[in-house]
């Protein structure tokens, strides 16, 4: 069983920056889509960012364009989200996600495609 925790939520003014990252508890990983995903009160959940297992390809919502990046260590052990220009409305709790991926330059961008998650870490953004 894989288990993901993540780190680096916090506080921060608008313009700030933060640096989320996941890794695993158990299991590295190689061959591991990962992605990214929020969920801000009275919203639904929203997928952020994600990284195919080879770290190669990489998407983005429209909503976090040029401001946030995903990466991945080499062996793709850890993954992180820089999070950059950060405004009050990336106020939310960011979740990891995982899922062993057959196919190695695919990212994955709906939240039914991953397996596994973390408990999220809360990022809060003040004007």
């Amino acid at each position: 069983q894989v288990q993901l925790v993540e780190s680096g939520g916090g506080l921060v003014q608008a313009g700030g920056s933060l640096r989320l990252s996941c890794a695993p508890s158990g299991r590295t990983f190689s061959r591991f889509a990962m992605g990214w995903f929020r969920l801000a009160p009275g919203k639904e959940r929203e997928f952020i960012a994600g990284i195919s297992s080879n770290g190669g390809n990489t998407r983005y919502a429209d909503s976090v364009k040029g401001r946030f990046t995903i990466s991945g260590d080499n062996a793709m052990n850890t993954v992180h989200l820089q999070m950059n220009s950060l405004k009050p409305e990336d106020t939310a709790v960011y979740y990891c996600a995982a899922t062993v991926s057959l196919y190695i330059g695919i990212v994955l961008t709906t939240a039914g495609e991953y397996d596994y998650w973390g408990q999220g870490t809360r990022v809060t953004v003040s004007s």
